[in-house]
């Protein structure tokens, strides 16, 4: 069976399948990343465990991958195929679709993290069927992925859908941006932990543990939740304004509360549009599977329709 290689490269670990024409998995495995032995190390490993998913799909299929999808985080040209900066990974400037190429022979696309895991949540996840679609990762950080007719935009210079760093309080706490006030010193997973763990006086309490407390009636936790859901609705209309979604998959670890955080936050968002109008408001569908699926079809997505649709007996 024809198939491809989809890989997606997390900052502790690395989650690869062999994807069938219709998206079908054919295998997974993973890897840790290696990124305390520096970030040669990491660049080898990924080449490495590539070759050997390449190895898997000739001996159990019949034939090797077609192509190969692989999705990295921090910043990405993807027209380029480099990766050009990470700082969990230690990496700059990395030409790893061109490294990829060289020791597979076929071709290789390269995508940033989020982008990749919208592109699966608008095709194949939450997103199903609509023509426009805003994917947000509500995580460490906050990342979004801009979706028009079944394809991510990367913008310009790889930067699009850095909705995060929108600021969305003027003269706020500090971001590692260089702004003040971005959307995710508020709104992300880590800035709830940080918050919740002050208000409660408990080190180590997280935005789970807040999201809990939420749901037992806990007033504290209620204030630093619905400061955090403010927030996020201020940075998501700014973006409905600008992009007109008809749907907005919201995921990352801060979307696991549920409707803990959906209720309020479609709420939230209704109180603040005026003309705009209001997208379906979904959590994502795909959970961390996501990255890998949207690397398969970045890597269909080099081949040509009558080379996707073939199969091979």
């Amino acid at each position: 069976m024809r198939h491809v290689i989809a890989l997606d490269v997390g900052g502790t670990g690395m989650k690869a399948a062999l994807a069938g024409p219709e998206g079908e998995v054919l295998h997974r495995a993973r890897r840790a990343t290696a990124r305390a032995q520096g970030p040669e190390a990491v660049v080898a490993g990924i080449l490495d465990f590539a070759a050997e998913l390449f190895a898997y799909g000739a001996e159990q299929f019949g034939t090797p991958a077609r192509a190969a999808g692989v999705a990295v985080p921090g910043i990405v040209d993807e027209t380029l195929g480099v990766a050009a900066y990470a700082a969990n990974l230690g990496w700059r400037d990395v030409p790893l679709r061109d490294l990829l190429t060289e020791r597979l022979g076929v071709p290789v696309a390269l995508g940033h993290d989020v982008r990749t895991g919208g592109l699966a949540e608008g095709r194949v996840g939450a997103g199903l069927g609509a023509d426009r679609f805003l994917f947000v990762a509500l995580g460490t950080g906050i990342a979004g992925a801009i979706g028009v007719d079944g394809r991510v935009e990367a913008g310009a210079h790889g930067f699009a859908g850095e909705i995060g760093h929108v600021v969305v309080r003027p003269g706020g706490a500090p971001c590692p941006c260089g702004q003040r006030g971005c959307l995710e010193r508020f709104a992300s997973a880590a800035a709830v932990s940080e918050a919740w763990a002050a208000a409660s006086g408990t080190p180590g309490a997280d935005a789970a543990d807040c999201a809990k407390a939420v749901e037992s009636g806990d007033p504290g936790a209620s204030r630093v939740w619905q400061e955090a859901v403010d927030a996020l609705a201020d940075g998501l209309v700014t973006a409905l304004t600008l992009l007109d979604p008809r749907v907005l998959i919201v995921g990352g670890g801060l979307a696991e509360a549920g409707e803990t955080l959906f209720t309020p936050l479609r709420e939230a968002i209704r109180s603040r549009i005026t003309f705009q109008k209001e997208p379906s408001v979904v959590p994502a569908a795909l959970g961390d599977a996501a990255g890998c699926l949207g690397a398969g079809l970045l890597a269909w997505d080099l081949l040509d329709r009558t080379d996707r649709t073939e199969v091979t007996p």
